[in-house]
């Protein structure tokens, strides 16, 4: 079999949307995951508008849609058992989803449950090039300076270009690749996940999509993952074995009213936190919980890991593309390491503290302790490393999302919709390096369209009128140099000058070509 551009180890939905975000830029890749089918089990349930903003780029978000949980009554609850919820509770009186649609084009519809969350992923990966294949796992890794040698555990010997470690918090990639962990590993209790079937509307007339039960004999939280689907996280002690007759008793203690209850699986569980301390070895990378394990308090594990899948694609395929040098590769650890540190701190602060994240009000507590909103975690974060040119490393607010969002480099372009039209400055770039200028920059554009052209790439150049360039931060003489995933790269208020621009790039890129 000839070399594959890309295997990725673990078929998860991290490992399935990097296979995704590699087709979307052109590359195919093989994707292996030693279950024998899809988890139907949900575990992640929340997805950030910045998370969803990646499947918008690559044309999911309606399929997404149409998996999500959605409830009338989209509003959390806290009660000794779900038959004692005050339901005069209105969603408006107790939201989950804060408003987002002053920094991105994107809100989540409900709750996704990432068992649906693969029903979409796994035929996307394929239709966009990826051969994904159950029943196997990867037990081997070598490399040299040109190719990784893989053998996996149906025999198989194959040769890829690069290899994507996604196979969760104990990778056998890591392991094969000799990188070592820090942090303590398994914290807390062991939780039980009871996956269950109940008409829990039909009975109560109205169910909150999360409930935090109270009940000394059933502690834990019911979180709705379907239109009759139900889990519920519980301890049970460890000297008792979790039979399906014991996690009935305990659901049913949990709900507090004669409901019929069908166990559909369990999942035990327990936190963890444990980071890599490298992301990249040679020709071999790690995303997901093959990186970083955190403490799930704060729905941050899984929006961290497909925000890795999305940096390090089209990474990838612009190097292997021939548009970008190594050196480019080396931003993943750069980027993705840093924010995989601030997301473990910040997760480590909620479960030690979950008033942090729930009560909207402790905005003092947060900062007494260094803890950041809950959205700014996933979108508020700021990269610095070797494709960013003068980066701006800290955030003006922990706590205002917008104010973050400030066009400074190494942040996330700023959202706002061009006049007339669905279109959100966040979709400007439409998955490329562009070039931004203010409404006296067509001088800018020329320049990146002779730029882009002696590159052989494929730079967009767009001028912004006033309302446009007001939307990103961009001055009227402005400029500015967007990556492929939407984060600012670099930005000045110079003449144009189109050697200018392309020193830019190769250093964002590390990649130089004569400029005739």
């Amino acid at each position: 079999m000839s070399k594959l551009p890309v295997l990725i180890a673990g078929g998860g939905t991290v490992g399935l949307a990097t296979a995704v975000f590699l087709g979307h830029h052109g590359v195919p890749s093989l994707v292996v995951e030693r279950r024998t089918a899809p988890s139907n089990h949900p575990r992640a349930l929340g997805l950030s508008p910045r998370t969803l903003e990646f499947f918008r780029e690559v044309g999911l978000r309606e399929e997404l849609a149409t998996v999500a949980v959605r409830s009338a009554d989209l509003w959390r609850a806290e009660a000794r058992t779900v038959a004692e919820v005050d339901r005069s509770q209105t969603p408006s009186a107790s939201p989950i989803l804060p408003a987002f649609s002053a920094v991105s084009p994107e809100a989540p519809s409900g709750h996704y449950p990432q068992d649906r969350i693969d029903t979409v992923l796994v035929p996307a990966a394929r239709e966009r090039g990826a051969t994904v294949d159950f029943g196997v796992e990867v037990v081997g890794v070598d490399q040299d300076a040109d190719m990784v040698s893989v053998t996996l555990s149906d025999g198989r010997v194959l040769s890829a270009d690069y290899l994507v470690g996604a196979d969760g918090a104990r990778s056998s990639v890591r392991t094969a690749l000799g990188i070592g962990t820090t942090g303590p590993g398994a914290i807390g209790d062991v939780t039980l996940n009871i996956l269950f079937n109940a008409d829990l509307v039909g009975h109560f007339g109205s169910m909150p999509t999360m409930t935090r039960i109270h009940h000394p004999d059933a502690a834990g939280i019911l979180l709705a993952v379907g239109e009759r689907r139900w889990v519920l996280h519980v301890r049970i002690p460890a000297d008792e074995t979790p039979s399906e007759e014991r996690c009935a008793q305990a659901v049913r203690t949990a709900i507090g009213a004669d409901v019929p209850v069908e166990i559909v699986s369990v999942l035990p569980w327990r936190a963890t936190v444990r980071m890599a301390e490298r992301f990249r070895s040679g020709r071999a990378f790690l995303v997901g919980d093959a990186a970083r394990a955190v403490s799930p308090l704060g729905a941050f594990g899984l929006n961290t890991g497909l925000a890795d899948a999305h940096n390090l694609a089209w990474k990838l395929a612009m190097v292997m593309a021939g548009q970008a040098g190594d050196r480019l590769l080396d931003s993943y650890h750069e980027e993705r390491h840093a924010v995989a540190e601030l997301v473990t701190k910040q997760a480590r602060l909620r479960w030690e503290n979950p008033r942090l994240h729930w009560d909207p009000t402790a905005v003092a507590e947060r900062r007494a302790v260094g803890a950041w909103n809950g959205p700014l975690v996933t979108m508020g974060y700021r990269y610095a490393s070797s494709a960013v040119i003068d980066p701006v490393v800290d955030v003006p607010s922990t706590e205002d999302l917008a104010a973050s969002l400030d066009g400074a480099p190494g942040s996330r372009i700023p959202h706002g919709w061009l006049e007339g039209t669905d279109v959100s400055t966040v979709d400007l770039n439409e998955s490329r390096f562009a070039v931004l200028a203010g409404p006296a920059g067509e001088d800018w554009c020329e320049a990146a369209r002779k730029v882009g052209a002696a590159r052989g790439m494929d730079l967009r150049a767009v001028r912004l009128d006033a309302r446009g360039a007001a939307a990103v931060r961009l001055e009227d003489d402005g400029v500015m140099l967007l990556r492929p995933d939407g984060f600012i790269a670099w930005r000045t208020r110079q003449s144009a000058n189109a050697t200018v621009l392309d020193g830019v790039l190769t250093s964002v890129t590390g990649h130089s070509v004569a400029l005739t």
